[in-house]
């Protein structure tokens, strides 16, 4: 009993070398970040903790999702933290790109870091380099507890020793006769600290890879690990904590109730159990999430941050991708009921959906651009032509300057071309799906980028020759002259068809579609091939919204012109 007492005593000594300065203990932590009390029983409280180290990833959008999701419908908190434990790897204004991204997709969180200056909350600072004397405190308890140690390995001496355990087929790391530091007397620890030793501070694992651990995945149920038997560093040379144990500390203290993560974490998780039972803490929930695969060929894999631009969250923001278009499609891929109730509620969105851990899949889930891009073609198609304008104009402020100006320069007429086939009708054009393409959809409305079209690319009306041997030159130049003539920009729809089939007709065109097909050799094309005529002349384009509608909109002035100078150029 007196040694036992001894040791602690030399602990405590250790412990205060080590931490001159930490006053504050566990309790006292518990007294400052109280349990969420105001909560009502069974709230979710979830994280997003990204690293400032480069892009946002799709799966950190995707598990944003789940997150928002368990805390919204349980109302509890969602939260973001920025682990930047590892500095050496940021880069600057990761911060702002990573919640700017958040928030073109409605996921921001309503506590941490909601900016790159703005935190929100009461369980902060929200940043681990902010939180140093929170692991200290706890560190330092670990080290009277006896539960860590100083280690005086240099690099060097550790890889030596990895080498050597994978040359002789053993399981590799710092444990058992291999943790070096873990067995060296508390003497030698404090008379070595005292000398100025460098070290770093290592956790004193009593598990073995020959026991088993078992815990409970929130989506995939019991799983069945190895102990965790590594002593693996808790706070590093410069003085901040590893990924570990910062998690510990900070799900402990921020409350958190859920982890939500990917699979590729799932190997981490007995040392995070022997952490939180070495601090005495309760483990929250993990939730591991499949990751997004992407086909390669006939097979599937990864989706790669080198390989894949729909890796990055920021491929769908510059393409213009509409938000919910892709938060729908997310939902897809992480609940697999949630088709079939989309399916009779059309008129809701996911946040509507009851997300359920136990529908999740634990095999990879697919990105399937093809699926996505319909998706989004349906959430674009609810749109009146202003929400399609709006969302375009903010795009395109950031991403395409001078098309910002040019539909600047007359809104209500940009309406009227976004709203061509869209308000009022009964039947919505599906041809949009991402905010890039409106340009090259669209430019036949705009002169500025018409014009430069033709200069650059040309007409081609002339496709009709290689199509069609019976129209030639002369036909087309033969149709616009007396399409010319005959147009009255005062028409109706029903007016103007009749004054086109009345010009298709004397030119020799059928005007009867059953007849055509029955006879086409008695006729020089069919009144669809007269429409492509005057519909190509007028846009440059062989497929378009309706033309009489086109044309309503142009106006006199631009059509006649568009004939005109066509009609010069054949």
């Amino acid at each position: 009993m007196e040694m036992d007492k001894e040791y602690e005593r030399k602990c405590y000594e250790l412990a205060y070398l080590i931490f001159p300065d930490v006053d504050e203990t566990v309790d006292d932590l518990e007294v400052k970040y109280p349990e969420r009390n105001e909560l009502k029983v069974g709230a979710i409280v979830t994280r997003i903790a990204p690293s400032p180290t480069g892009f946002m990833h799709t799966g950190s959008l995707y598990q944003a999702m789940v997150h928002k999701k368990l805390a919204t419908q349980t109302d509890g908190v969602y939260f973001l933290r920025v682990e930047d434990t590892d500095q050496k790897r940021e880069v600057a204004g990761s911060i702002k790109m990573y919640t700017d991204e958040l928030k073109y997709f409605d996921l921001l969180a309503t506590e941490g870091v909601l900016g790159e200056d703005k935190q929100v909350g009461s369980y902060g600072p929200y940043i681990q380099s902010q939180r140093k004397d929170i692991y200290r405190v706890c560190a330092k308890h670990l080290i009277e507890k006896g539960l860590a140690y100083p280690c005086f390995c240099t690099p060097e001496m550790i890889d030596k020793t990895r080498q050597m355990q994978e040359a002789n087929k053993i399981v590799p790391g710092y444990y058992g006769v291999y943790a070096k530091c873990r067995n060296i007397s508390i003497d030698e620890s404090i008379e070595r600290v005292k000398n100025g030793e460098k070290f770093i501070i290592r956790f004193r694992s009593n598990g073995s890879h020959l026991r088993k651990i078992s815990f409970v995945d929130g989506a995939r149920g019991k799983i069945e690990m190895a102990e965790n038997d590594q002593d693996v560093v808790i706070i590093k040379s410069d003085g901040l904590p590893t990924y570990h144990f910062a998690h510990v500390c900070d799900d402990h203290f921020m409350r958190t109730t859920h982890v939500v993560r990917g699979e590729e974490w799932l190997p981490s998780t007995p040392i995070h159990l022997d952490l939180f039972n070495a601090m005495g803490f309760t483990p929250p929930v993990y939730v591991h999430t499949p990751l997004i695969m992407i086909k390669d060929g006939n097979s599937k894999r990864k989706l790669s941050k080198r390989k894949d631009k729909e890796s990055a969250v920021s491929f769908f923001i510059k393409a213009g991708y509409p938000a919910e278009g892709v938060c729908e499609y997310l939902m897809t891929i992480l609940n697999s009921d949630y088709e079939m109730w989309k399916s009779k509620n059309k008129e809701k969105n996911y946040m509507d959906f009851e997300f359920k851990l136990n529908k999740m899949s634990s095999a990879g889930s697919l990105l399937d651009m093809p699926k996505l891009n319909d998706l989004c073609k349906e959430e674009v198609a609810k749109m009146s032509g202003k929400e399609v304008l709006d969302k375009v104009l903010v795009w395109s402020k950031q991403y395409s300057q001078d098309f910002y100006d040019i539909l600047n320069k007359d809104l209500e007429y940009s309406q009227k071309v976004f709203g061509l086939e869209r308000d009022n009708a009964t039947k919505i054009r599906k041809d949009i799906y991402k905010w890039e393409d409106v340009e090259e959809t669209f430019k036949y409305f705009f002169d500025e980028i018409y014009n430069k079209e033709l200069e650059e690319k040309g007409y081609i009306i002339d496709s009709i020759l290689e199509e069609k041997p019976t129209i030639t030159k002369e036909v087309i130049k033969k149709s616009l002259e007396e399409y010319i003539k005959a147009y009255n920009e005062n028409d109706n729809k029903d007016e103007w068809f009749a004054r086109m089939k009345e010009v298709a007709q004397s030119l020799g065109f059928c005007t009867n579609m059953k007849e055509y097909k029955a006879n086409p050799e008695n006729y020089i094309g069919s009144i669809a091939d007269f429409s492509s005529i005057v519909r190509m002349a007028i846009t440059n384009r062989k497929n378009t919204p309706d033309i009489y509608s086109i044309m309503q909109l142009l106006g006199k002035d631009k059509v006649i012109n568009r004939l005109n100078t066509t009609l010069s150029k054949v």
